[in-house]
């Protein structure tokens, strides 16, 4: 499974996009923007959001691969892991339902 930074550089590199032309565009400096296509710093939504739109990747999916990413790294090392995603889901399911209503 590609890490939101893999996608980034991999996609990157394929439009032939130089680090600095991308981090002048996020208006952050190049080693900032290296450090999130390795994984080492995690990127903003709002630079998830620019980097979908300079990278032409789709939103939506970029945006998904981000948050699962936070969600992944904050309780990979539970042993209940799997059992804190299912509870999440459904209070995800519940927060939905109860915010429509209001």
């Amino acid at each position: 499974m590609e890490k939101v930074g893999q996608i980034i550089r991999a996609k990157r590199e394929s439009l032939g996009l130089l680090l600095r032309q991308v981090a002048a565009y996020l208006d952050i400096d190049q080693a900032i923007l290296s450090k999130i296509e390795r994984s080492e710093r995690k990127p903003s939504k709002d630079n998830i959001i620019k980097l979908a739109e300079i990278l032409k990747l789709d939103k939506e999916d970029l945006l998904v691969q981000f948050i699962s990413d936070k969600i992944a790294y904050e309780i990979a090392e539970e042993d209940f892991a799997n059992k804190v995603l299912k509870v999440a889901e459904q209070k995800v399911k519940y927060l939905k339902s109860n915010l429509v209503k209001n």
